[in-house]
């Protein structure tokens, strides 16, 4: 598949786990583990992130870009509790912009190199392909939750 595919088949499988009912919801993938509730969450703010990111490195490369701690996020915006239909609308318009900043910038700037405080030198494309792979990897939870 290509990013725009995988951006596109991700948003779509995402936005319908946002209409599952609250038992669903509230589902685990194992012991200890984030609920669908608190991935679907932790996904609307990821997406947030990384279009800024991305939005940064276009705008200002050579960047250094500061990784987020994803389980003092859930904890301090209280995720379990946050409003999932606001988290959709955020995550809709966020990923929709990376749509957008995918279609226009990946081919033809996948090479700006940006610095992550934890993972080192990386380019554009890494970005953006990150963002479809971080996606596929929480909605597999979502689906070991389910199952």
């Amino acid at each position: 598949m290509t990013l725009i595919a995988d951006l596109e088949e991700t948003r779509a499988q995402t936005l319908e786990r946002f209409a599952l009912p609250p038992a669903q919801l509230d589902r685990t993938y194992g012991p200890g583990k984030w609920s669908v509730r608190i991935i679907l969450n932790h996904l609307s703010d990821s997406e947030v992130v990384f279009h800024y990111r991305l939005k940064r490195v276009l705008s200002e490369p050579k960047q250094v870009i500061w990784a987020t701690a994803q389980d003092d996020w859930a904890r301090a915006l209280d995720y379990t509790t946050a409003p999932l239909e606001l988290a959709q609308v955020v995550y809709t318009a966020n990923r929709d912009a990376v749509l957008h900043l995918a279609r226009t910038y990946y081919d033809r700037s996948r090479e700006i190199p940006f610095v992550h405080s934890e993972m080192g030198l990386r380019s554009l494309a890494d970005e953006f392909e990150k963002v479809a792979w971080h996606n596929k990897k929480h909605l597999e939870q979502i689906e070991r939750a389910l199952t």
